[in-house]
């Protein structure tokens, strides 16, 4: 499966910093880029995640990915009604996949699956669930 990496480009974002855009229009089910870094192991994660505050590590059932000396992927940004999912690679990969049709313009964006971030989230979605 082609991967669409070379479409993809880095802006600033009004959910949150940078984020990933799509330069063409993507379509559903489509392999948008490989998820790849540098393999660590869970210690390391810990260690990174709590000294160095390093939010771009992906689990990929086998390995833990850093994503952080990465050009795009460590840009994505959350939201709780995403456009793309994450689904396995191989050993050391992730595969970024669009959930829809995106379009030349727009923001990719994936759910990040942690509990901390629906309690941050100012999402509709969220906000409704933390009210009730």
């Amino acid at each position: 499966m082609q991967n669409l990496e070379s479409s993809i480009v880095v802006k600033d974002s009004a959910i949150h910093g940078k984020g990933i855009f799509a330069s063409k229009n993507i379509s559903a089910g489509q392999l948008i880029m490989f998820i790849e870094g540098e393999v660590i192991s869970g210690e390391e994660c810990e260690r990174r995640e709590e000294e160095e505050n390093n939010v771009y590590i992906f689990w990929n059932g086998n390995n833990y990915i850093d994503t952080a000396g990465t050009d795009k992927i460590k840009f994505i940004n959350h939201h709780c009604d995403p456009n793309c999912e994450v689904t396995d690679g191989d050993t050391n990969t992730l595969q970024l996949i669009a959930k829809r049709k995106i379009y030349s313009g727009e923001e990719i964006l994936m759910d990040y699956g942690y509990d901390e971030i629906y309690e941050q989230c100012t999402c509709s979605k969220c906000q409704k669930s933390s009210t009730n």
